[in-house]
C-alpha cells in the first residue's frame, strides 16, 4: 500500500498484478489498482482531472490526462471518501506509476494533489533496487 497527503487530501493506492489478464509469452502484463481518496480537510472539494506518468521497465514513458476518474468527478465533503479501481497494461513485467489529481475547493480555487509513486511488479519481473 502507498499513501500520501496533500492539502488535507489523502490518497491511498493498492496495486495488484492480474495474472488472469496477463499474457507474458505475448509481452503483455496487466495490473489493477484501487485508489481511496479521503478528504481530511475542512472544506468540500471536487476532483476534476487526473494526470498520470506511467513508466515501463525499459524506461518508456506514457502520459495519461483527462477529466475525472472512471467517468466520475466526485464531490467530497470533509471526512468523506471515494474509492475506485482501474487498470494498467504494460509491455514489460514491471513498471511504475505516479500522478496527480486536480481538485477545486468550494470557493472555486483549483489545487493539485499528489498521487504517490507506486510500483507495478509481476512474478516474472526482475527486482532492481534503486
Amino acid at each position: 500500500m502507498y499513501s500520501e497527503i496533500t492539502d488535507g487530501i489523502e490518497i491511498i493506492v493498492e496495486p495488484e498484478f492480474m495474472p488472469d489478464r496477463s499474457e507474458p509469452d505475448a509481452g503483455r502484463w496487466f495490473w489493477a489498482y484501487t485508489i481511496r481518496i479521503h478528504n481530511q480537510s475542512g472544506r468540500t472539494v471536487q476532483l476534476t482531472h487526473r494526470s498520470w506518468r506511467i513508466t515501463d521497465a525499459h524506461g518508456r514513458l506514457e502520459e495519461v490526462k483527462g477529466p475525472g476518474v472512471v467517468g466520475e468527478q466526485p464531490v467530497l465533503a470533509p471526512g468523506e471518501s471515494f474509492s475506485y479501481t482501474s487498470g494498467c497494461p504494460l509491455p514489460t513485467a514491471s513498471g511504475i506509476m505516479v500522478g496527480s489529481y486536480r481538485f477545486v475547493d468550494e470557493e472555486g480555487r483549483p489545487f493539485d494533489v499528489r498521487i504517490p509513486a507506486f510500483s507495478l511488479d509481476s512474478p516474472q519481473g526482475k527486482r532492481v533496487l534503486n
